[in-house]
């Protein structure tokens, strides 16, 4: 469920209607809901009422908006992050150091550093390699990383191939037959706290079993690694649950997802963790365009707006489907596809697709837009950054500036020697 939502023909976000909000800000602009964030965030934490211990951790990647950040801070998230500067994302919001997790799998030198003085409360190791070199770095300066081992189940996920990241080929983790040696020889080092484990196998999954699986694996581990006397007082299980983009798919609700968690991992003894991003703020979000004009094509129609695949670019890089609609639609429909201003043929959000019939100047939107949208926007084509607009009810508030060419310009020098 979201806050966008049609009155009398016309498509409001909370109790604002679409349009004022493209008139003021202009086109396009990313637009978020105060109230479908906090809804989601909820129902998450809801979902998992049946576990004894959880720490929830937003995956920033998905949205790094500080204001988005704010809101889920609020609700009792932390951070999980995967560079400084997502780290210094969740610090400008609120969120307690030691509520962040530090993910990904090529941390630096300085990145490991900064974190360690910040705080951070979990180094999520993705390597042998990173594992020493963190110790040795906290050893040096007389502090002690809690971290946990990332390990790789060798789990098919059933997503998209570039967000699969469990099966054997995927650059993440330590491999499943290797992890219990690689933990023990981390575990013996000075300025190293190895409490836990983590696994991640992919995003947007559609089905629980692959998750189930990967679990039943790394509690297999888990106990096999306590046996030969460590302990493991956390286990990280990411995140992963999918959402509909496409009107009337179907996926797990959070309810059977807690329902699964609960039936293998209850009796774990230990904190479990959880990285959800886009299922807390997928559909929290809509990217509102303009259509510039309907160019007649040899098969159908072209309808080529303002937004981009810089402004939004999973359909270009996944051909991920974004259900496009008009703000205020007339009630008829038509094939044609939807495309974008920027020369090349991968701008193409919709192909041949039943949409609402629009018209030059007619305002629409790409619903499901909250999560991996404004974060990969780009300026290609040396085309503005996106905007940002947080809703609360009848108020709104741009919480992300338009960053126009004449700023990034300034940003760029000639050298004297041309």
């Amino acid at each position: 469920m979201d806050h966008f939502d049609y009155r009398n023909g016309e498509l409001y976000a909370e109790e604002l209607p679409i349009a004022r909000i493209a008139e003021e800000v202009g086109t396009p602009v990313y637009i978020y809901s105060r109230a479908t964030l906090e809804r989601h965030a909820r129902v998450f934490r809801d979902g998992l009422k049946d576990l004894p211990s959880v720490h929830c951790a937003f995956a920033v990647k998905s949205n790094p908006n500080v204001a988005v950040l704010k809101v889920l801070k609020e609700q009792g998230f932390g951070a999980d992050v995967v560079s400084e500067g997502e780290m210094r994302r969740a610090l400008a919001a609120g969120i307690p150091a030691e509520d962040i997790v530090f993910s990904g799998v090529g941390k630096t030198r300085h990145e490991l550093t900064h974190a360690l003085e910040a705080g951070v409360g979990q180094f999520n190791l993705e390597s042998e390699e990173e594992g020493v070199e963190l110790a040795g770095i906290a050893a040096r300066k007389g502090l002690t990383a809690n971290c946990a081992l990332r390990v790789n189940p060798d789990v098919e996920a059933g997503t998209h191939e570039k967000i699969s990241t469990g099966k054997a080929e995927n650059k993440f983790g330590v491999p499943y037959d290797r992890a219990a040696e690689i933990f023990d020889r981390l575990a013996r080092l000075p300025g190293m706290n190895l409490r836990g484990l983590a696994v991640h196998i992919g995003s947007q999954l559609q089905s629980l079993d692959p998750l189930e699986a990967a679990f039943g694996r790394m509690g297999a581990l888990m106990e096999a690694i306590r046996a030969e006397g460590h302990h493991i007082t956390h286990m990280d299980l990411g995140g992963g649950v999918g959402v509909p983009y496409k009107q009337g798919e179907v996926f797990p609700s959070l309810e059977d997802y807690g329902a699964m968690v609960a039936r293998v991992c209850k009796d774990w003894g230990v904190t479990l963790m959880f990285e959800p991003g886009r299922v807390i703020t997928g559909n929290s979000g809509v990217l509102v365009t303009e259509v510039i004009r309907v160019k007649q094509g040899v098969h159908s129609p072209f309808v080529v707006v303002d937004a981009a695949m810089n402004d939004l670019a999973r359909p270009a890089m996944y051909d991920a489907w974004h259900d496009f609609q008009a703000v205020h639609p007339r009630g008829d429909h038509f094939i044609a596809s939807v495309v974008g201003p920027i020369c090349e043929s991968s701008d193409t959000f919709a192909k041949n697709r039943e949409i609402d019939r629009v018209e030059a100047g007619d305002l629409a939107v790409f619903r499901t837009a909250g999560a991996y949208g404004a974060t990969m926007a780009n300026t290609y084509n040396s085309r503005p950054l996106v905007p940002e607009v947080l809703v609360s009810g009848e108020k709104f508030a741009v919480v992300a500036d338009r960053i126009e060419p004449e700023t990034i310009l300034a940003a760029e020098r000639v050298p004297d020697w041309l």
